[in-house]
């Protein structure tokens, strides 16, 4: 299993980083454009995050490419597949809205971009539930407390008393 996530990983995160990158160094118009009015949507209820779009959207390149970086390479792999998919989430609705589309050939091929993307937030959501075979850390934390020594309840103190 671990030869599969060292070949899977790489290869879910390489758009990812190269589309981050990219964004990161010319953030296209039409993704701006697509972005301002999701932008001015949140700015009205919270004016701290009304940012310019270009701006946001060359920050969330660098996230991407980022988190997509630390998740090929298995560092931080659930935290950087949280991130990809929190940033996955709305660049999908805003910039492949099929619903939105007159043409129906537009509409099919936006309508394949979402779907392509909803795959992507799928794997991205198995590979942060994803704890390389071991329990995770809820169930060792819960489990812990069942497995200690008697003793180790009132410290190390009344162990080595009872010897």
């Amino acid at each position: 299993m671990a030869v599969l996530r060292k070949l899977a990983r790489p290869l879910l995160a390489a758009p990812f980083v190269t589309g981050g990158l990219r964004t990161l160094r010319r953030p296209d118009t039409a993704l701006t454009e697509a972005a301002r009015p999701v932008i001015r949507a949140v700015g009205d209820r919270v004016p701290a995050l009304a940012v310019d779009p270009p701006q946001l959207v060359r920050a969330t390149g660098a996230i991407r490419a980022t988190a997509g970086l630390l998740f090929a390479t298995g560092r931080a792999p659930r935290l950087a597949a949280l991130t990809l998919a929190a940033t996955l989430v709305p660049a999908s609705l805003t910039t492949h809205a099929f619903w939105t589309e007159e043409d129906p050939e537009e509409r099919a091929r936006q309508r394949a971009h979402f779907l392509t993307d909803l795959s992507a937030l799928g794997g991205l959501l198995i590979a942060a539930a994803d704890t390389h075979g071991k329990p995770s850390l809820a169930y060792r934390s819960r489990h812990a407390l069942r497995r200690r020594p008697e003793g180790a309840v009132r410290g190390r103190a009344t162990a080595v008393l009872r010897r």
